[in-house]
């Protein structure tokens, strides 16, 4: 078959046209914005934390120019006022509305489970703040990545180490009455009574309940109380528990969110000798807190808690995916949501390495005590009592404690990996 000159230099012209157009497209693509859409809860009792993780994002992104791997980045905030049907609207508004290329958040449990399959459905990478343990673990989704921990995670060591080194024999709990404070409270439950403990009491509260007099007057005399609470809900409990007197008669000890940063600023004396656990502290001695801890303050005026932080290393992960794939957040599907799996961000978070998947057991489970400064300002630090056990949590995965020393410097214990996807 012979082909003439004019048919030739066509051919040659048109496929030289359609490369020109293709590369413009790409282009065109590329020098858009990186839209990223933040679902937090901005009002309603848990917008303390949903504030926190606003003013974190917007530090990050600041300290960047708002210019992500060579890409200008919009940030789009959606406020979900912890109610799971506005979370999935404002959701559906983010990326169908805003055609975000990513999502972070949102803060509370319940939200993320409202959310799950649309996301799914959607194929939206999402950096997860949410502690639901669905999310990682029973049905699991593959578009969600979460950089903390689940609700009960860090209640397992709490409950281990209420049992064999205060010797606590009997406890109450108390926490909302959503996915977070039961799944919390569950995982408090099954590592206490392993170890010989008791739950007496088990009392969940609505998320919005403005008078606790109610529910204080039905507590039981125990060793003990459990507060698996989140935003503001851990001190207005505290401040009437105190009230009616029964602090002096029974310890308080709390989950990662009871008397977290964001709600510790706000409190007084009342928050002075509670032991809780999480996974972060503003005190938290390791080369990143040294940057972002005193930065957040210097530009906030307070300590940043578990909601600032977990969202500034959202940043950094979305920062070092983007970066792996050269900015080239339009093909989600096959690079970065796998890239946010695959980075070693051991350098700005005391435990994380998403190489390997998951959270790995090493050095990050904070036992935090409140204690008083000169000032009467209340601070949280690490600190716990000394040769922390090894116990078994819910999933029969093992989680190893070192023996240490209490200190106003700091303590570290091991947090176990049952947080994130392929540990069941």
């Amino acid at each position: 078959m012979t082909i003439s000159r004019r048919r030739f230099v066509g051919g040659v012209a048109g496929a030289a046209i359609a490369n020109m157009t293709a590369s413009s497209l790409v282009f065109g693509q590329n020098s858009e914005p990186i839209r990223i859409g933040l679902l937090a809860a901005k009002t309603g009792p848990l917008a303390s934390g949903g504030i926190d993780m606003e003013l974190a994002l917007t530090m990050f992104l600041k300290e960047r120019e708002n210019t992500l791997a060579g890409r200008k980045v919009e940030l789009i905030v959606a406020d979900t006022a912890g109610v799971p049907a506005t979370a999935r609207t404002k959701a559906q508004e983010l990326i169908e509305k805003n055609n975000v290329h990513c999502m972070m958040g949102p803060l509370a449990a319940f939200e993320a489970l409202a959310i799950a399959d649309y996301l799914t459905e959607k194929e939206m990478p999402t950096l997860g703040v949410a502690a639901a343990e669905n999310m990682t673990q029973r049905h699991p989704s593959p578009w969600f990545v979460r950089l903390t921990s689940t609700s009960a995670q860090c209640a397992y060591p709490l409950a281990d180490y209420s049992a064999k080194e205060l010797n606590y024999k009997k406890i109450v709990t108390i926490a909302d009455d959503f996915a977070y404070g039961h799944e919390m409270c569950a995982g408090f439950q099954r590592a206490f009574e392993d170890n010989g403990g008791k739950i007496i009491q088990k009392i969940f509260t609505p998320l919005a309940t403005p008078d606790y007099g109610s529910y204080v007057a039905q507590v039981k005399s125990a060793d003990a109380i459990f507060l698996g609470t989140a935003g503001s809900n851990g001190f207005r409990f505290l401040r009437q528990f105190i009230e009616y007197g029964l602090k002096d008669k029974m310890a308080v000890i709390g989950g990662m969110t009871a008397l977290d940063e964001s709600v510790l600023r706000n409190m007084g004396d009342e928050a002075l000798g509670i032991l809780t656990t999480s996974w972060y502290s503003a005190e938290l001695d390791n080369p990143f807190n040294k940057s972002f801890a005193p930065a957040f303050r210097k530009q906030f005026k307070y300590d940043p808690g578990y909601y600032a932080a977990s969202t500034y290393v959202s940043g950094e992960v979305l920062e070092a995916a983007l970066k792996a794939t050269k900015g080239n957040v339009e093909d989600k599907k096959g690079r970065t949501i796998g890239q946010f799996r695959h980075q070693d961000l051991s350098g700005c978070h005391p435990v994380l390495d998403l190489r390997q998947g998951r959270i790995p057991a090493e050095p990050g489970l904070l036992a935090r005590l409140s204690a008083g400064e000169e000032s009467g300002a209340i601070t949280s630090f690490s600190g716990a009592g000394p040769n922390l056990a090894t116990f078994k949590n819910e999933i029969g995965r093992r989680c190893s404690f070192g023996s240490s020393r209490v200190s106003t410097a700091s303590l570290w214990a091991v947090c176990c990996s049952c947080c994130h996807r392929g540990s069941r």
